[in-house]
């Protein structure tokens, strides 16, 4: 098993709740895995589970900030065999498989600066860890938006308003709820593009910010990039993290992949170790890759999470649908495995690299 993919078994510390549907859990590690589990602001863990002999993984942004214990916060969803768990089952004492953290939304507390994070819902969870860290350091100044619905759905509240108490010279937080009335009316309603819009105009000096946090769902991360650009942010300062999408827009299914029974002659290389497979063309590289190399890394297969991440060295794939790589990335030669499905008669991507 590469290192890179493996899992551990951690004990779980503590479960602590936020609301009605959402906790806070927290591992301890032992002393040989301090290093492995070393995390960047920002970072998740990817927790596998097995159901009546069926392997689910997802992923969880890490809250503490950096240095303290992993602790991830998670949102129950409907009917989630994973979240419901999470948040109404599992006790201090309990045994999680653990992956060691990853993923490319993260802030490094050295450089200091002004920081705007925008948030909204279990968004705060990875903003929380950024703030918390960035605000480690006398020279960083950070502003936070953060929607929700009402008081009751804040997660994190009473360590947010710990958090401004300890820093409240550098730390400026706006509650923004959409179903809960709230003194100032520009702080009530969706944290949508027009509220973003004069947030940014009236309240936040955003072209002072050296960097630019976003983390919610995809259509307030749309608005909120479109409003910045407006605004005259470049695009390298502005950082963002999607945690799922149920659907794909329009356009983004793949059609016509290729003639029935076509294949290609795929090889995968991780922790340096080369393996060729046929792989049909109407079939994701990772799906099948997987048959031959089970320790291929990947978490929400949705295009959301960047886990399985490699580069095409050589041939040509499609990728059907990106909401993990930046435009750089992409650009770079970079793509999801878990959507990406082979052109070229041979192609070789990297994990690696």
């Amino acid at each position: 098993m590469s290192t890179r993919t493996a899992f551990h078994t951690l004990t779980v510390r503590d479960v602590e709740p936020l609301t009605e549907d959402a906790a806070a859990v927290t591992f301890d590690l032992p002393a040989d895995l301090r290093a492995a589990f070393d995390f960047a602001a920002g970072q998740s863990l990817t927790l596998r589970r097995v159901v009546d002999g069926v392997e689910h993984r997802r992923t969880y942004s890490i809250c503490a900030p950096v240095g303290s214990p992993p602790r991830i916060g998670v949102r129950e969803v409907p009917d989630g065999l994973f979240s419901s768990w999470l948040v109404h089952e599992v006790r201090p004492g309990d045994r999680v498989e653990v992956q060691a953290p990853s993923g490319s939304f993260r802030a490094d507390p050295a450089v200091g600066g002004r920081h705007l994070c925008i948030a909204a819902g279990s968004g705060i969870t990875p903003v929380l860890s950024i703030a918390s860290t960035l605000l480690g350091n006398p020279d960083a100044r950070v502003t936070l938006l953060y929607g929700n619905r009402t008081t009751g759905s804040v997660m994190f509240a009473e360590e947010l308003a710990d958090l401004k108490d300890a820093h409240h010279d550098r730390l400026d937080l706006v509650h923004v709820l959409s179903r809960e009335p709230r003194d100032v009316d520009l702080f009530s309603g969706r944290l949508d593009g027009d509220r973003l819009r004069d947030l940014l105009t009236l309240v936040v000096p955003v072209r002072d910010m050296d960097h630019v946090w976003l983390c919610g769902p995809l259509g307030m991360l749309s608005e909120a990039r479109t409003v910045l650009a407006e605004l005259g942010v470049p695009a390298e300062r502005v950082h963002v993290e999607l945690f799922w999408v149920d659907e794909p827009p329009p356009g983004l299914r793949h059609a016509d992949r290729a003639v029935e029974g076509a294949t290609s002659q795929v090889t995968v290389v991780l922790d340096g170790r080369s393996t060729t497979s046929a792989v049909p063309r109407d079939e994701r590289l990772l799906d099948a890759a997987q048959r031959v190399r089970a320790d291929l890394p990947f978490a929400c297969k949705g295009g959301v999470c960047g886990t399985c991440r490699a580069k095409v060295c050589e041939g040509e794939v499609d990728m059907v649908r990106n909401y993990a790589l930046e435009p750089q990335e992409v650009a770079a030669g970079f793509v999801l495995t878990c959507q990406s499905y082979p052109v070229t008669d041979h192609v070789v991507v990297d994990y690696d690299a």
